[in-house]
């Protein structure tokens, strides 16, 4: 099937992948092995939902590059560290060029550690974003089959803003959906469709 869709390239590993996965080493190694695989951890999620708000309007490659540097500046994501930043850190964070410098987003990745640890209190980051988990996943096997809204990101959207998050709109809820394994939009006939257990 691979060979007969033009949104999937056979590579030389005989793998088959999706065109933007297909070329770019750092593309292919996050697809290859990071990508639609569960996260099921604070800190991990955390910093998904920090990153996908980064993403937002940019190339997931631009952020990608970054990460090294956003998780120095962000203390590995841990969220009580970021919770406890204050003014002097947004100012310091906007100077440092190795990182996407958008007040917002940097403002926002600090009222999101603080979220996330109120969240503590209740059931906690990770079952909240994870009980919007829909029954059923797409199969796409055109780029154009992708969905990049759903019901259920729409619902975490709204829930997530109520709980005091920022930056997560239902787009961007929908990409975290797709990051962490909560639906699968690998499509049909890459190698890794069905890849994260979470759907057979």
């Amino acid at each position: 099937m691979a060979a007969e869709n033009p949104d999937l390239v056979v590579g030389e590993d005989g793998l088959a992948r999706p065109l933007w996965a297909a070329g770019d080493p750092l593309l292919r190694e996050y697809y290859d092995h990071e990508w639609g695989m569960p996260v099921r951890e604070e800190v991990g999620l955390y910093e998904r939902i920090v990153l996908e708000g980064f993403q937002s309007g940019l190339s997931w490659r631009t952020v990608l590059a970054k990460r090294p540097a956003f998780r120095e500046v962000f203390h590995d994501f841990d969220p009580d560290a970021v919770a406890a930043m204050g003014e002097a850190d947004v100012q310091r964070l906007m100077g440092d060029v190795r990182i996407i410098r958008n007040e917002r987003k940097i403002r926002a990745a600090v009222t999101n550690a603080r979220a996330t640890v109120a969240l503590r209190e209740q059931e906690g980051l990770v079952d909240l974003v994870w009980s919007f988990r829909p029954e059923e996943t797409p199969e796409p096997v055109r780029f154009a089959e992708v969905p990049t809204v759903s019901e259920r990101s729409t619902a975490l959207s709204k829930e997530l803003k109520r709980r005091g998050f920022a930056f997560v709109g239902p787009t961007t809820m929908y990409a975290l959906m797709e990051a962490i394994g909560m639906v699968d939009t690998h499509l049909v006939g890459s190698h890794r469709r069905g890849s994260s257990g979470e759907w057979t």
